[in-house]
């Protein structure tokens, strides 16, 4: 479907690539996250349903969670300043994300969370012949010729920062991800309720990445 939250010229521009240092606005941990997890979902290919990650400071893991950092890798050295994605329960496919993020508040300990999700994206030139009907729209973008397939990775923290990876299909290389802080508005803003609002259910952490 075409996703008015991505950066119009998106399809032509597969230049973004590793972390953009000179930008004051990223918060290195957590776009070094964003990017772990971009590179680990990649991993397993194409058509994946949505993934949520809760974002624990390492340090705190550490201390908690001595022989679980410890399969994982991590110790004092690497845990000064880092962010450790810990992957919830797979979403169902039958679920929008947007409309389960809206049920979500997480625990004090996390610092931040992260999500997953494909998304079609069609020119601004089709914006007006898209059908109000959802499925219908679906399948409009899914026929559309002009049509991308595009994998975002959109991070946020208690602090407020935010940080973004997106991969186009017809991109499919590590240098042609791109990257920034504000690619993808809305579903950061949602992302960041989840941090923000108690009044969800409580999603509770499991297992750092691998």
């Amino acid at each position: 479907m075409s996703d008015p939250d991505l950066p119009a010229d998106l399809p032509g521009d597969p230049t973004g690539g590793a972390l953009a240092t000179d930008d004051l606005d990223t918060d290195p941990a957590l776009a070094a996250a964003v990017l772990e997890i971009e590179g680990h979902v990649a991993s397993a290919g194409w058509d994946q349903p949505g993934r949520l990650y809760a974002l624990v400071d390492t340090a705190r893991l550490v201390a908690r969670e001595p022989s679980l950092a410890a399969d994982a890798g991590l110790d004092d050295a690497s845990a000064a300043g880092s962010l450790t994605p810990v992957e919830q329960d797979q979403l169902p496919r039958e679920r929008a994300l947007e409309e389960m993020l809206a049920e979500i508040a997480w625990p004090d300990e996390v610092a931040g969370c992260a999500a997953v999700v494909e998304r079609w994206v069609l020119p601004p030139t089709a914006d007006e012949q898209i059908p109000a009907d959802a499925a219908e729209a679906e399948a409009f973008a899914a026929a559309h010729p002009d049509r991308q397939e595009v994998r975002i990775v959109a991070g946020v923290t208690r602090a407020g920062a935010a940080y973004c990876a997106l991969r186009l299909r017809a991109h499919d290389e590590e240098q042609s991800v791109v990257t920034g802080p504000e690619l993808v508005p809305g579903l950061l803003e949602l992302l960041q309720t989840t941090l923000d609002d108690p009044s969800g259910h409580r999603s509770d952490t499991e297992e750092p990445l691998p």
